[in-house]
């Protein structure tokens, strides 16, 4: 047990509001502190989440946050996952582009937060939610 959060299993927290984005900040730091990332790599994961966390409540009109502390057997990390149940991505290969964004974020984009973390991976089809994983590891 770690700054109030247990390692051991995911910590899920509902976006439905901008102090929820908030909060999904702060569990990503505490998390990726616990995981001992360096400041670097704590600093990119929780940009990437903040990012993620609010095109959720944005685009997908709000939904949930998991963040889990991973190991995989070299070296530890932290994953989240990122769920909505809104319209979907029509055109992900645009949504995923360099410099695309519909504007209201940090204006990083999809792509921008997938060179933050180290695995990005992103299920989603037009009126089927939006589910985005990625992962980042200690170095």
């Amino acid at each position: 047990m770690t700054s109030g959060v247990d390692l051991g299993r995911p910590q899920a927290q509902t976006v439905g509001s901008d102090e929820d984005v908030v909060r999904v900040r702060q569990l990503v730091r505490t998390v990726a502190v616990a995981v001992r990332l360096s400041l670097v790599d704590q600093t990119k994961v929780v940009t990437a989440a903040s990012e993620l966390a609010r095109n959720t409540l944005v685009y997908g009109g709000g939904g949930t946050v998991e963040v889990a502390a991973v190991d995989n057997g070299r070296r530890p990390g932290i994953r989240i996952v990122f769920a909505d149940t809104g319209p979907g991505i029509a055109d992900l290969d645009l949504a995923l582009t360099d410099g695309y964004t519909t504007g209201g974020g940090l204006g990083l984009g999809l792509s921008g937060a997938r060179r933050l973390v180290d695995e990005f991976d992103i299920q989603t089809a037009p009126g089927q939610g939006t589910r985005i994983t990625i992962t980042k590891w200690s170095r």
